[in-house]
């Protein structure tokens, strides 16, 4: 096996670079994702859209070294983060590249205290016990949980339990953050919260983001490309408006339309003339008043 890659992308390259990868799980005869190739750049806030089933979290498990270092199975192409192999490098040190926040947070809180949850990480890369305050300060107040540190997880609500999760993998300092599903299970208040602590990673402190994801509405306000999987391949990677003005995309991914968008498309089907097409609620409430007012002028004149 060649030495790891530079632990810096060189300049120019890209945050990830992933290379006609195929992955199959051990004892499956099916390969789960097929020849996928796609860059995101440093700051970059990427989308894994799809149907249950897609591939999305397999996609996850390979950017942050699980697959194939923890789960095996059969590997072909390339995937470099943050400058590392994640083939050739040891998922320990991935893990100071790539953060990991699963689609339930209850799955990855153990501790008895917020601080001990956030401290969990640095302790054990053996980091000095005043840079492990301070990181867990600095998490904590990216995400919006200072005052908590002497709580326990149990106490924290569905939000701030996955806000808490997005801090323990802060405090390892990673330039990605990878995160599966993790406002699957929050109600629209606790969603809410975990992206504008996203958008924050990415706007204040330039951290590239992956999130696999079914929240076309948030999507469509917050993120710079969507990655769409169906049946392990890559369909398309675009822009938001330009992934979801693809209604047919939209039908074989089994993806929801934002609902504006689903709005402007019910009017233009029932005879209501729009310029555009939008993705967003301020956009699209603006174009259907200027297009009903336009329809009542001319039937008042």
């Amino acid at each position: 096996m060649s030495e790891p890659v530079s632990g810096k992308p060189t300049k120019g390259e890209p945050m990830i670079k992933v290379e006609n990868l195929w992955y199959k799980y051990p004892r499956t005869k099916k390969y789960v994702l097929e020849d996928i190739s796609f860059t995101v750049e440093k700051g970059e806030f990427v989308a894994l859209m799809g149907a249950n089933g897609a591939g999305k979290t397999t996609l996850c498990q390979c950017l942050n070294g699980v697959i194939p270092n923890s789960q095996g199975g059969k590997v072909k192409g390339r995937v470099v983060v943050g400058g590392l192999d994640t083939q050739e490098t040891p998922i320990s040190k991935l893990a100071q590249k790539v953060g990991m926040v699963l689609e339930d947070p209850e799955t990855q809180l153990f501790t008895t205290k917020v601080k001990n949850e956030v401290a969990f990480g640095p302790e054990n890369l053996a980091i000095d016990p005043d840079e492990i305050m301070k990181r867990i300060a600095w998490a904590l107040k990216v995400v919006r949980l200072e005052g908590y540190e002497e709580r326990p997880p149990t106490a924290l609500s569905g939000g701030q339990k996955q806000r808490l999760a997005i801090a323990a993998a802060l405090a390892m300092k990673p330039e990605i953050m990878v995160l599966d599903e993790p406002t699957s299970q929050l109600d629209p208040i606790g969603t809410l919260e975990v992206f504008s602590v996203i958008q924050d990673l990415k706007e204040e402190y330039g951290m590239t983001i992956v999130m696999a994801t079914h929240k076309s509405e948030e999507i469509a306000q917050f993120a710079d490309k969507v990655l769409m999987l169906h049946e392990g391949r890559l369909v398309k990677f675009a822009p938001p408006r330009e992934v979801f003005q693809d209604l047919e995309l939209m039908k074989l991914t089994w993806t929801h339309l934002p609902q504006i968008s689903e709005l402007i498309l019910f009017l233009r089907n029932n005879g209501i003339s729009l310029k555009d097409f939008a993705i967003l609620k301020d956009e699209g409430v603006a174009m259907v008043k200027e297009a009903l007012a336009g329809k009542a002028g001319r039937v008042a004149s």
